[in-house]
Parts: C-alpha cells; structure tokens; sequence
C-alpha cells in the first residue's frame, strides 16, 4: 500500500520560503509522476505542481516562478522549495501520485501570516 508522508510546514511572513518534503513508501517510486497539491479552508483541494519521471515540470499559474517541484528517486521523496510566499498560499500541503485511488496522506500546514 502507497504511503505519502508530508513534512516542513510551518508559519511564514509574507516574502518567506519554506521546503516542503514528501517520503513515498509502497510503490515504485522512479517511475510515477508526482504531484503537490493543497488545500485552503473552505476551498476545494487544487494541483500546484508535478515532476516527472524524467524531471520535466509544470506548475499552476498561481504558483509559476516562485515554486520549485523536484525529485529525489534515490531517497523516493519529492520536494516543494517555496519562495517569495504570500497570504493566499496558506493551506495544508499534500503530495500525491498518478493513481487516483492511492489514499492520501495527512499533509503539512503552511501558514503565511505577519
């Protein structure tokens, strides 16, 4: 059974960075794509990020140019570098891959607040 686990959130000023990571166990990790999403309150779950299994990315346009996706296959954990953060990225933080059916994990709280 494919098991994510989120970690590195926290609170944030605006203009901060955090590094969100995510360990993958269960499932063959180098050869799915893998994806951030998150989840404000109130709002539904929405895509941020993916990396491929080859590296190649691509990122919501909310996100473009101030988020950085990338993979570890060795460690099978994909990163989240988040810079210049601002209010509206508060939300919980989840990692997932391609299957729709894999349960997701429990996430990690991002706060941007001064």
């Amino acid at each position: 059974q494919v098991e994510f686990v989120e970690s590195g959130g926290g609170l944030v000023q605006p203009g901060g960075s955090l590094r969100l990571s995510c360990v993958v166990s269960g499932a063959r990790f180098s050869i799915y794509k893998m994806d951030w999403y998150r989840q404000a309150p109130g709002m539904q779950r929405e895509w941020v990020a993916g990396v491929g299994t080859s590296g190649n990315t691509n990122y919501a346009n909310s996100v473009k140019g101030r988020f950085t996706i990338s993979r570890d296959n060795a460690k099978e954990t994909v990163y989240l570098q988040m810079d210049s953060l601002k209010a509206e990225d508060t939300a919980v933080y989840y990692c997932h891959g391609p299957n729709p059916t894999m349960a997701w994990g429990q996430g990690t709280q991002v706060t941007v607040s001064s």
